[in-house]
């Protein structure tokens, strides 16, 4: 497989930052009942939805963190206890789980630009959530971790709009700079 210029991370930890926000956004229009109303998603509400995103990227980042790749930009998540399952809430409002994918999705942001392409196609060795072992490129993890959040976030965007409001233009190429012809 040939690998994904690094720069490209740094766009898409800048289009995840960017559509996190427009979800928190709408969401922030909504009451806490209807965030929480089960609206038979995977992870039941736009609530569930929203925080499991913020449990797996910190789960991964952690992960990140073990790499010897630059490792300074990760160091806030470093702090936070480990989740013990994708499904385990976090946050009683959307307020403060805002806070938090804020704060994670600065530190994807700092740290996708400190990668190199030698640190892309370094080995991450982690346990899954079931404890298997696993050993993966850098580079493939993280084309997961940027689509697992994209999937989710079209989740939390269909659970939105069930329930009347409208995050919007959402495509990756809208946020694409122009390209200038030679």
């Amino acid at each position: 497989m040939q690998m994904i210029p690094q720069h490209h991370f740094e766009l898409l930890a800048l289009y995840n930052l960017t559509m996190n926000a427009k979800l928190y956004d709408v969401a922030a229009c909504l009451t806490p009942d209807e965030l929480m109303m089960d609206r038979g998603a995977f992870f039941r509400s736009i609530f569930g939805t929203l925080n499991h995103l913020v449990v797996a990227d910190t789960i991964w980042l952690q992960r990140f963190a073990t790499l010897p790749a630059p490792r300074m930009s990760i160091a806030p998540v470093l702090e936070l206890t480990p989740p013990a399952a994708l499904d385990q809430q976090l946050f009683d409002s959307l307020a403060a789980m805002r806070m938090r994918r804020e704060m994670l999705d600065q530190t994807i942001c700092s740290w996708c630009v400190t990668l190199a392409h030698e640190d892309l196609t370094s080995i991450l060795s982690y346990r899954t959530m079931r404890g298997i072992p696993a050993q993966r490129q850098l580079g493939s993890v993280l084309l997961h971790f940027f689509n697992h959040q994209t999937h989710h976030r079209g989740q939390a965007t269909t659970l939105l709009h069930q329930a009347g409001k409208d995050v919007g233009m959402t495509d990756l190429i809208a946020f694409m700079p122009e390209a200038v012809a030679p």
